[in-house]
C-alpha cells in the first residue's frame, strides 16, 4: 500500500515538473516578439523626415526642383536596381568657380594689386607726415614686406628703444593694417658687431626690437594679438653687406602675409614685377 501511494507521488511529481518548461517558453516567445516590433518599427521610413532631406539635397546642388526617387511602401528598403538621381543643373562661366579653382597666375596678379594698393596706402599717408624716407616695400612671395630701415630714425646700437620719430613710422603703418584681416611677423634684426650690454647675444637684441614694434601695434594702435607675431633673426639675414650697412641692419621688417595658399604666393615677386613694369 505503501509502495503504490510512493509510485503515485513519484508520477504526480514527474508531471508537475515536466510543465516548468512552458513558463521559460513563453518568455522567450514574449522577448521575440518585442523584439520583431521593434525591429519593425526602426524600419519604417519618416515620410516627413525624408521629404525635408530630399529638399535640403536639392537645395544644395542648386535646384529646387530636383527629385529623388525612392520607392514606396512600408518596409523603408529602398530599390536597388534603381539609384537616388539628382537634377544639376550645369554651371557656366566663372560665376560657379572658388577662387581657389582659378588661375594661379591670375590669382597672383590680382593679389599683387592688392598688396600694392596697401603699398601704396601707407606710402601717402607717410608722405603727408614727411616719413616717406623711413621705410622700404617690397612684394615678396609672402607678401608685402615693410622695412623699417632708416638709418638715421628707428634703433642706436645695441638698443631696442624706439625714438619719437620711430612711433610715428609705426603709428602710421598700424593705422593703414588695422583694418585688414592679413596676419602680420614682426621680423627683429641686428648687425653683426660684437655683443654689447644689456643684451648678450643679437638674437635676444633682435628679437627686443621686434617685441617692441609688435607692443606698440597691439597696445597702442588697437591691431588685434591673434594677428601678429614677433621673431629676431640676430644677424643672420642682412640687409646689405659691408661696413657702412651696419646702420641699416638694425632694423625690423613688418611682413604683411598673403592669404592665398602657396602655388599662388610663389608667383606674387614675378607678378609684382610685371605690374611695376606695365
Amino acid at each position: 500500500m505503501s509502495s503504490r501511494r510512493r509510485r503515485g507521488g513519484h508520477e504526480e511529481e514527474e508531471e508537475e515538473n515536466s510543465e516548468r518548461w512552458t513558463v521559460s517558453y513563453m518568455d522567450m516567445v514574449t522577448v521575440m516578439m518585442c523584439l520583431f516590433i521593434v525591429l519593425f518599427a526602426i524600419s519604417q521610413v519618416d515620410q516627413v523626415k525624408f521629404n525635408e532631406l530630399r529638399e535640403s539635397l536639392a537645395a544644395g546642388f542648386g535646384d529646387a526642383s530636383a527629385s529623388v526617387s525612392v520607392v514606396d511602401g512600408s518596409s523603408g528598403v529602398l530599390d536597388g536596381a534603381d539609384t537616388p538621381s539628382v537634377d544639376v543643373a550645369p554651371v557656366d562661366g566663372a560665376a560657379g568657380i572658388s577662387p581657389l579653382d582659378g588661375n594661379p597666375q591670375q590669382l597672383a596678379q590680382a593679389e599683387a594689386r592688392n598688396l600694392d594698393a596697401v603699398r601704396e596706402s601707407i606710402r601717402t599717408e607717410l608722405e603727408r607726415a614727411g616719413l616717406e624716407d623711413e621705410v622700404r616695400f617690397a612684394i615678396t612671395e609672402r607678401g608685402l614686406v615693410i622695412g623699417l630701415v632708416s638709418e638715421n630714425t628707428f634703433f642706436s646700437p645695441a638698443s631696442a628703444a624706439m625714438p619719437r620719430t620711430s612711433l610715428e613710422v609705426v603709428d602710421t603703418i598700424a593705422a593703414t593694417l588695422r583694418p585688414l584681416d592679413n596676419d602680420i611677423l614682426l621680423e627683429g634684426h641686428a648687425n653683426p658687431l660684437p655683443y654689447t650690454e644689456p643684451y648678450e647675444t643679437n638674437w635676444e637684441l633682435s628679437a627686443d626690437r621686434a617685441t617692441k614694434v609688435l607692443r606698440r601695434m597691439v597696445e597702442h594702435e588697437g591691431i588685434a594679438p591673434t594677428r601678429v607675431r614677433a621673431i629676431g633673426y640676430g644677424d643672420a639675414y642682412p640687409a646689405a653687406e659691408g661696413p657702412d650697412a651696419l646702420d641699416l641692419n638694425r632694423r625690423v621688417d613688418v611682413v604683411v602675409l598673403s592669404n592665398e595658399p602657396e602655388t599662388v604666393r610663389t608667383l606674387l615677386p614675378e607678378a609684382a614685377h610685371d605690374m611695376e613694369g606695365a
